[in-house]
């Protein structure tokens, strides 16, 4: 009976749209139009959005745009700043890749000294700039203390090529080789870093690597989640682009720090918190309170450095 009332109200429906389409009224024939014009321009906009989906998704500064003097800025007595070599690397598609190594060292009267630090922080930025302009966060992470290896993708920064998806795993595996095979830097040393769109490069090597540990910040479930949200008029079935980060954080076994803040206008706090429920454990939750999106350590202040500074204490003692 069900079934039947409901197939009535359907075929009700179909002939009320059939009646529309075929009247001659003004009004059905601006209707028509107006549906048309529509349909046109919702079919437009979505074959736009597929064409240059990379375009909505990446947003690199390539050089010189930048901040590249970043080695010449000055410490003042007993402040640390980071000694910094440049790093050229290649990825398994034949790709040269540009990094920053940066190594903790305090100014003092005879001039500047290494801190002791053992602790390496592989570091995979945002969507948008370059490393370059990460130099600000780079600073304070110095005082934790550890080192810091900081890539740009391919097409940001002094790197070769065009940024996507697959690509961008590519240049994780290859920074993650440069750091074990070339420089020699143990697993059991390596922190993986990722914010925002770098959040789904880290958790997607640190699902194929053994890592001391895994820190996510701002970052999302799903490239998907994001769209419904900054184009809620695309069908996710034709976004190409996964970056599903939800579904590899189940094999993450390393300790893992996830840090976010309600107060992000970017990616919204349900997903860094949905990505943490889905995530094993060890784990933790860190909310920084107030933290706009590209904020997050300046409105964090010293409780958020702390909170960094006990987790990757806390992985290099369970490494030891």
């Amino acid at each position: 009976m069900i079934h039947k009332r409901s197939w009535i109200m359907n075929s009700g429906f179909w002939l009320l749209i059939k009646s529309f389409w075929k009247s001659e009224s003004f009004t059905a024939r601006v209707g028509r139009i107006f549906l048309i014009s529509s349909l046109g321009a919702f079919l437009f906009l979505v074959v736009i959005v597929m064409a240059f989906e990379d375009k909505f998704i990446y947003f690199p500064a390539k050089y010189p745009e930048g901040f590249w003097d970043a080695a010449r800025v000055p410490a003042r007595e007993g402040e640390i700043a980071p000694r910094i070599e440049d790093c050229q690397f290649e990825t398994e598609d034949g790709l040269k890749l540009h990094g920053w190594y940066c190594s903790p060292q305090r100014r003092t009267s005879g001039g500047m000294q290494p801190v002791p630090s053992r602790m390496v922080l592989l570091w995979f930025h945002g969507n948008a700039g370059n490393l370059s302009h990460r130099y600000d966060m780079i600073r304070m992470l110095m005082q934790l203390p550890a080192e810091v290896f900081i890539i740009d993708y391919r097409g940001y920064g002094k790197s070769e090529g065009h940024p996507s998806e697959a690509g961008l795993y590519l240049d994780g595996e290859a920074a993650w080789k440069h750091l074990t095979a070339v420089r020699g830097v143990s697993p059991d040393r390596i922190i993986i870093f990722g914010k925002s769109l770098g959040g789904a490069v880290a958790v997607d090597l640190a699902s194929k690597v053994d890592a001391a540990g895994l820190i996510v910040q701002s970052s999302f479930t799903s490239a998907s989640d994001m769209a419904a949200i900054v184009m809620p008029f695309m069908p996710r079935s034709f976004i190409r682009t996964r970056m599903s980060s939800v579904d590899k954080i189940g094999s993450v076994r390393c300790p893992k720090l996830f840090i976010h803040s309600r107060a992000d206008e970017v990616v919204p706090f349900d997903l860094g918190r949905r990505l943490f429920e889905a995530a094993p454990e060890p784990k933790q939750f860190y909310e920084v309170k107030g933290a706009r999106h590209n904020d997050t350590y300046i409105a964090g202040g010293r409780p958020y450095l702390d909170a960094l500074r006990g987790f990757v204490e806390s992985c290099s003692k369970a490494e030891k």
